[in-house]
This record gives C-alpha cells, structure tokens and sequence, in this order.
C-alpha cells in the first residue's frame, strides 16, 4: 500500500510503546512519544520519553520532555525533566527544568542548560 503525499504530510506523530515482554538494543527515534515499559539498551531520542515504573533504559535519552519513572542508566538531555517518586536514576543529566519528587533515587551529575 502507497500512501499519497498529502496523506504522509498530515500524519501526526506518533507514540511507540516497548511493552513489558520486549527486551530491545539499538537506538530508537521518534518524532512523537517513545514509552518503555521494557528493557531497552542504546539510544532513544524523542519528542517524547517516558520510562515506566517496570521500565528500564541503559544507554542515553535525548528529548523536549523526559519523564523518569523506572529505571535509568547513563545519560539524559531534556528540556523538561521529571524524575517521579519510584524512578532509580544512576545517570549524567542536563536539562532546562527538572522536577524531583519525594522518593525517588538519583545518582550522578545534574547539569542546568540554558533553554
């Protein structure tokens, strides 16, 4: 099936999900929203980034918003970070906002970027 420029034009996008069952290596992008449920080593850069409470990523995310609420190691760059009360963050992060709630684990550097 051929989709019409038009129709490739006006398609928004997207969210993709790693369900909790799927174990993934490589570097993930996306224009929309990338939720991990799963495991995913490597990379992921999105609009978008949500790592749930049985999510875990080891490798670096990049995106306008990342939101933290299982596991993370590595690196983090966002604009709008936000580490929720369960996430375990072992991580370098940099950031134009960042909010933490109450419980959750952080370890590593916390870098402000203008923005």
């Amino acid at each position: 099936m051929t989709l019409s420029p038009d129709s490739q034009r006006s398609a928004a996008p997207g969210r993709s999900v790693v369900a909790q069952d799927v174990r993934f290596t490589g570097d993930l992008v996306s224009g929309g929203t990338v939720e991990v449920l799963g495991e995913v080593v490597g990379t992921i850069e999105a609009r978008t980034i949500v790592i749930g409470a049985e999510g875990m990523v080891k490798g670096a995310v990049s995106g306008g918003t990342v939101d933290i609420r299982g596991r993370m190691e590595g690196k983090v760059a966002s604009g709008a970070l936000t580490l929720r009360s369960a996430a375990l963050v072992a991580a370098d992060c940099s950031y134009a906002t960042l909010a933490i709630e109450s419980g959750a684990t952080v370890e590593g550097h916390f870098r402000r970027i203008a923005g």
